[in-house]
């Protein structure tokens, strides 16, 4: 079992299909944006690009931690150049006693379609304090979500 770092094949069809609103959406008329969540799995997953939905299997469980995850807030979608991305805000399960070796982001709004799978590169431990997911810097080269 393996938890490999992707944005999920489904993902990039279900884009090209309009289901995803990051934004407001003038195709789906789309007043809000759909609710993203980011749940957090041990190394008992099995998670890569192959990933089309959430799944409570081998989900994190602990102090501090629900399940399902926590719910991401988007910073809006933008370009640089010829590449478009969006990042969210970073998110804390706080006092929280887990161990997490990744995680997956999914539009809960859209039926838990799965995003992206973030890979850890090994278990990583709160006990009772902070477990903190920092998103990288939301600019065309480090955005976690680019189209290039």
């Amino acid at each position: 079992m393996a938890i490999s770092q992707a944005m999920t094949t489904s993902f990039k069809v279900e884009l090209l299909n309009g289901i995803h609103a990051f934004g407001t959406s003038v195709i789906r008329a789309a007043t809000t944006p759909d609710v993203f969540k980011i749940a957090l799995y041990t190394s008992s997953a099995t998670l890569g690009a192959s990933t089309t939905a959430y799944s409570a299997t081998n989900e994190v469980t602990g102090t501090g931690y629900t399940a399902g995850g926590n719910t991401l807030t988007t910073v809006a979608p933008t370009s640089s150049g010829t590449t478009a991305f969006l990042d969210f805000n970073d998110t804390t399960w706080s006092t929280a006693t887990i161990t997490a070796n990744g995680a997956l982001i999914y539009n809960d709004t859209q039926g838990d379609k799965a995003v992206a799978v973030l890979a850890f590169g090994g278990d990583k431990t709160s006990t009772a304090g902070d477990f903190t997911i920092v998103f990288p810097a939301a600019d065309a080269s480090n955005a976690i979500i680019r189209i290039a």
